[in-house]
């Protein structure tokens, strides 16, 4: 029995059924987490070579199929009456001109949860246009709040739209709605806009506006590199240190670690200062090592820890103690599952993901489809199967 096999009877989601139609960053990390929380995810992928790369497959099944096809269309649907769970990551229109809409296919299968993931959502001025995780976080709002003092605005990586605002909101909705359905019996479709997702992850940055943490200009406040107690300070091997010595208490402690007497320093809170302080805690970290900062700011309530690098962060003795990273049987090194359920916790699959078509032929006919069924969809070049080389 492997590893993941051991414990999926016991996961939350064991027993939901999920369809994922094969799209960029944002769905395929909304059916990762499904999975590794215990669904049965089948990834619909395209046929040919118009297939998507995903690099969030674990614990994913694939299906090879073209949805352009009416016959195509018409497995999904099939597909469709046994699925708990559809995830739909096309531009807004698509799946109504291969008459898979959602007015259709619940029809079908009024239990289905239809999960409509998009940039702009399903209604509005820019619900037709091509967009990226850079154009929802900037009509978010939340755009405007990301740079350093007399730059420009910078998105981080494409964490914020794609992944946070929109695979995880849309995993959200997905188990809301799971909830939902046990009361009700009734599936309906979730509108994940990844614009609104973003929105709404930054809820805190709208209603704490009165509190004057944002009213000076980008980069001067205190929470986006304008304190010298919430920011990045190079040490003297080349790597680097964060601060978030907010409160007094921390503070006290952050500036007794770097050997400062606080009688001899400006106020923390004196905004004037800031500038000047920065470059003199800055001239101090630059003194030692980053692992001789973390022997004198380890085991404080200082708020300080080292930035460490994808190739140093499985290592660290707090994620070491915690197993934060696992590796798959093909030694890929990746982030465990979070949060920890004390019950019925996430057991990721540790298999290498599917090739593309992989199980095409197993998935139909556990969902009923007969050998002749298939052959004549092979046939007709409406599926395609992909077996690994024996070696595999």
């Amino acid at each position: 029995m492997s590893r993941r096999s051991a414990g999926t009877a016991a996961m939350a989601l064991s027993g939901v059924r999920v369809l994922e139609l094969a799209g960029l960053a944002p769905a395929p990390l909304c059916g990762m987490i499904l999975a590794d929380f215990g669904a049965r995810v089948v990834r619909v992928d395209r046929t040919r070579s118009a297939a998507t790369s995903d690099v969030q497959a674990r614990g994913k099944r694939s299906l090879a199929l073209d949805l352009k096809r009416p016959s195509g269309a018409a497995v999904l649907k099939r597909l469709c009456r046994g699925a708990d769970v559809l995830i739909e990551p096309f531009r807004h229109g698509v799946m109504e001109k291969l008459g898979l809409g959602p007015e259709v296919l619940l029809q079908e299968n009024p239990r289905l949860i239809y999960a409509r993931l998009t940039g702009f959502g399903q209604t509005g001025k820019y619900a037709k246009s091509a967009g990226h995780d850079i154009n929802y976080v900037a009509l978010s709002g939340v755009l405007s709040k990301l740079g350093r003092k007399g730059e420009k605005p910078y998105a981080p990586l494409n964490l914020l739209a794609d992944f946070a605002g929109g695979g995880v909101m849309c995993a959200l909705g997905i188990v809301t709605a799971l909830y939902e359905r046990t009361k009700s019996g009734k599936g309906q479709v979730i509108d994940a806009s990844m614009v609104e997702g973003v929105a709404y992850l930054s809820s805190f940055l709208w209603k704490s506006q009165h509190l004057g943490l944002w009213s000076r200009p980008r980069g001067e406040n205190l929470l986006d590199s304008g304190a010298p107690f919430y920011e990045t300070y190079k040490t003297s091997d080349g790597k680097f240190m964060a601060v978030g010595a907010i409160e007094p208490q921390f503070y006290e402690q952050f500036i007794k670690g770097l050997g400062l007497d606080s009688d001899k320093i400006p106020s923390q809170l004196n905004f004037s200062d800031w500038p000047e302080m920065k470059k003199k805690i800055a001239s101090v970290f630059a003194q030692k090592t980053q692992a001789e900062w973390c022997s004198v700011f380890d085991g404080t309530d200082a708020c300080v820890t080292p930035v460490l690098s994808f190739d140093e962060v499985a290592s660290h003795q707090h994620n070491k103690q915690r197993s934060s990273f696992i590796k798959n049987d093909e030694g890929e090194l990746s982030p465990r599952p979070a949060p920890l359920l004390s019950r019925t916790p996430a057991v990721p699959s540790f298999k290498r993901d599917p090739f593309i078509g992989e199980h095409t032929q197993e998935i139909l006919l556990e969902h009923g489809f007969t050998k002749e069924e298939i052959a004549k969809l092979y046939s007709d070049e409406v599926i395609e199967f992909r077996k690994p080389k024996a070696n595999l």
